[in-house]
């Protein structure tokens, strides 16, 4: 079963350079969007995570750019958990242009689990295993 949401980004004037194009460091904003959007719609939430006494810190991120993104322009920020045995989040993303179809950018990002005393967790937290268990992904 994939997990997948797609969000909804209108393009600001704030968000592009001279060009009308948008800035390259934007693209990271949206898959930020992409996955508090996916957090909320299989409950994974920032601060539930949190309350659970972890932090989820990116120690990965890559973004390859196809097609600019304009002012004005919707795009669709499709966000994928890619599920792994190890105690990490990898999400995949395509930024996709509403009106056409065309897919603008790609990327992924790896997130870990670290404790509030900032100490990585090589084992998975047990709720982030109930929370796979949970949606069906189960690894032999």
């Amino acid at each position: 079963m994939e997990l997948v949401v797609d969000q909804e980004v209108n393009i600001r004037f704030s968000e592009v350079d001279s060009m009308g194009v948008v800035w390259h460091g934007n693209h990271v904003k949206y898959f930020e969007d992409g996955r508090e959007a996916f957090g909320k719609e299989y409950n994974l939430e920032y601060m539930d995570v949190y309350r659970k006494g972890f932090f989820m810190p990116i120690v990965s991120i890559n973004c390859e750019y196809k097609k600019p993104i304009q002012y004005e322009q919707t795009v669709i920020v499709r966000t994928k958990y890619i599920p792994k045995k190890a105690s990490k989040l990898i999400f995949e993303y395509t930024l996709i242009s509403k009106e056409t179809g065309e897919t603008l950018a790609e990327g992924k990002t790896v997130q870990v689990f670290i404790n509030h005393n900032r100490e990585l967790q090589l084992v998975t937290p047990p709720f982030f295993e109930e929370w796979k268990s949970s949606h069906g992904i189960i690894h032999q």
